[in-house]
Parts: structure tokens; C-alpha cells; sequence
């Protein structure tokens, strides 16, 4: 069949919204009609190369739709599921996947490729060439062909324009927090960067039972809204964090130190672990360019004080678990997925979302792929 995708063709240009073909799916692969996706700061960065990919390449990886077909062998879903994506893949079977970590599935090292997960080929093409699809889905697109594991169904009550923030954003931070920080309730956590993924870390440290939760942004009005998802203190940088930390706790600084900035920098670990006090863990979920960052960070300190710095990716959950779990807790009214959605777009304005979400005029734009 024909449809319309947003496909990046070079580094440094704009998405291209136009016709592709997309090809029947094969063995347990689902045809999916993709309603909602979210605008990621990891999609702004196969723009400019610092996250490594095949091109040309359909952008997306927030995304829910309407299971519209599947291919052989499919048991996960049948046609007419809503489904959000995970933007990791979960086989089920891998070593990771059987030990509890489906969020380090050993199907994760092929996504660079962008090829489709059971054979590495691709059921997109355009102008003659094969498509990569962003995290092997493709949600900038109005239908796309993905892998069963990549898809987790929900129930058909829940807006996808909302929905589709879980696959990504939302996991990502409520995760952070709940999964990979060791919070315990009465914990002071700071949260750095109170974009789509921080403001949900946020929303889980109240949820977890911080005592006192420190958002920490540059931009105004991120700031205003975490306080209304719970934050009880801002700051507007690493340095004047430190001070309002230092006086709020005694001295004693943060337990737990979620990072959640749109790319994640060498030197601002540094004043992060300062923010952090003895025992605690700095969680970081932001991604960086690939290859190795500089960096300086006082060994002494770490060691001394027993601090810790660890990674999380998909907020260290199970997507197939976590997903109806989050959205449970949306249904119930425990998390805040409304006042998270700053604008929507058609699939035609792309482009004008991400200079906003580059201008931090957006804490999430959504992309209305059938409007």
C-alpha cells in the first residue's frame, strides 16, 4: 500500500513529508494505522548525527495507533487492538528478556540499522531506496510495518494522543524514579531537566513519596508546571540548585538525582554529583552524542561519600508490563498526561514542531498522524 511518512534524507535538512510503499507484513508483524506521536529530542538528534543511524530513515518512536493487519505467527494482537509502541523491542525469549531486563532485550543491537527485527530488510521504501525506521518503528508516518514485540495493547478507552506519550516520555522518567533510583519514601530527589521525560519523574517522586522534589530548568514556565505536578522546589540552573538544595536539606543534599536534560553533557556531572549526598545515586536517562564524552568528576568524593551513577533505558521497566500500569494510573487519575500535551500537529508541520520543541516552546508536541 501507499502512505505518507516523514523520511530524514541527509543530516542537517528537514523531514520530508511524502508518499512511501510499504509492503505486506511478514511473519509476526503487524500492520499498524499509526493515530498519535510524540516529538522526542532522540528524533531531533538523527537530524544532526549525534545518535548514530542508517539512512534514509522514517522518524518516530512515540507513537500508539490501531492494529490494522498481521502477518503469520502473530498471537500478541489481532486487528482492531489499540496499541502503544515500546521503543525498545522485547522478544520475550533472549537471556535479558527471560531474566526480568526486557528493556535490554538482545534484539536492541540491531536498531541502529533501522531494518525490520526478524530479517534485517525493510518493508518501507521510497524513491526506489529502502527506509530505516527510528527504534525499528516509524511513527512519523500515517500507517507503518513493525514487530509484534514492539507493540503493547491498551485499553481502547484511553485517548491515543495521550497514550502515545507512555511508549516514550513517560516510561522513560516515571521509571528513572520508581525502577532504577532506590527511592524510598521520605526521600529528597532532584530532577534535572523537566522536559516530557522529567516532568513524569517528577510526577513518580511525589507518587513515590519524596519528601522534598527540586526541578531543575532553565525555562520558566517548565519550572511553573512542575510545581503542579508535584515538585516542591525549582531552580533555573546547577548552581543555584546547589545553594536552595544545601539550605533545604541541612547540608546533607539529594538522595536520589534523576537526569533528565535533553542531552546529556560531560561537564554537567561534575555539579551533579555535588547535588548529591552521601549514599545517594544519580540516575542518568538523558542520552548522549555515541562515542566517548570528557569529562572531570572528583573520584574522591564518589568514593568517600559511596555516591553512585548509573544508566536507565525505558525507565529500567518491563514495557509490556509498565505500559498498562501507567495508563492505569492516567485512567485513575494518579498521573498527568493532559497538561502534558503543549500542541498538537498535522503530520504536514513536523518541521514547525520540532523548532518548537527546539525553542522550548513545547514540553510535548504531539503529531496528529490522521488529521
Amino acid at each position: 500500500m501507499r502512505t505518507e511518512a516523514a523520511v530524514l534524507w541527509e543530516r542537517g535538512k528537514e523531514w520530508s513529508v511524502e508518499m512511501i510503499e510499504l509492503a505486506d507484513p511478514l511473519q509476526g508483524e503487524v500492520r499498524v494505522r499509526i493515530e498519535a506521536t510524540g516529538l522526542c529530542h532522540s528524533d531531533a538528534a538523527l537530524t544532526i548525527g549525534t545518535l548514530p543511524s542508517a539512512l534514509p530513515i522514517v522518524g518516530g518512536h512515540e507513537g500508539a495507533g490501531v492494529v490494522e493487519e498481521i502477518g503469520p505467527g502473530v498471537t500478541r494482537v489481532r486487528p482492531g487492538d489499540h496499541v502503544v509502541f515500546s521503543s525498545v523491542p522485547s522478544c520475550g525469549i533472549c537471556p535479558s528478556c527471560a531474566s526480568g531486563h526486557q528493556n535490554q532485550c538482545d534484539r536492541l543491537g540491531i536498531m541502529g540499522s533501522g531494518r525490520q527485527l526478524a530479517d534485517q530488510t525493510a518493508r518501507h521504501t521510497a524513491r526506489g531506496h529502502d527506509l530505516a525506521l527510528m527504534c525499528l518503528l516509524g511513527t512519523f508516518a500515517r500507517h507503518s510495518v513493525i514487530s509484534e514485540a514492539q507493540c503493547v495493547r491498551v485499553d481502547q478507552g484511553i485517548p491515543l494522543d495521550r497514550a502515545c506519550l507512555v511508549s516514550c516520555a513517560v516510561i522513560t522518567g516515571w521509571g528513572a524514579v520508581v525502577h532504577a533510583s532506590g527511592i524510598r519514601p521520605g526521600d529528597d530527589v532532584i530532577v534535572v531537566g523537566v522536559g516530557g521525560v522529567g516532568m513524569n519523574a517528577v510526577q513518580a517522586a511525589r507518587f513515590a513519596g519524596a519528601r522534598r522534589i527540586f526541578a531543575v530548568d532553565p525555562v520558566a514556565a517548565k519550572r511553573e508546571l512542575a510545581l503542579k505536578c508535584g515538585a516542591t522546589h525549582v531552580a533555573d540552573g546547577l548552581d543555584s540548585a546547589h545553594g536552595l538544595v544545601k539550605a533545604e536539606t541541612g547540608g546533607r543534599m539529594a538522595a536520589r538525582v534523576v537526569v533528565t536534560m535533553d542531552v546529556a553533557r560531560g561537564d554537567a556531572l561534575q555539579p551533579i554529583l555535588r547535588l548529591t549526598g552521601k549514599l545517594g545515586r544519580i540516575v542518568l536517562c538523558s542520552l548522549a552524542a555515541a562515542g566517548p564524552q570528557p569529562l572531570t568528576l572528583n573520584l574522591f568524593d564518589l568514593t568517600m561519600r559511596e555516591k553512585q551513577i548509573v544508566g536507565s533505558l525505558s525507565g529500567s521497566a518491563n514495557p509490556n508490563e509498565e505500559i498498562p500500569r501507567l495508563l492505569g494510573l492516567y485512567q485513575d487519575g494518579y498521573l498527568d498526561l493532559d497538561t502534558q500535551v503543549s500542541q498538537t500537529y498535522r503530520l504536514e508541520d513536523i518541521n514547525a514542531g520540532f523548532r518548537d520543541l527546539k525553542g522550548g516552546r513545547n514540553l510535548r508536541g504531539v503529531v496528529l498522524c490522521q488529521s
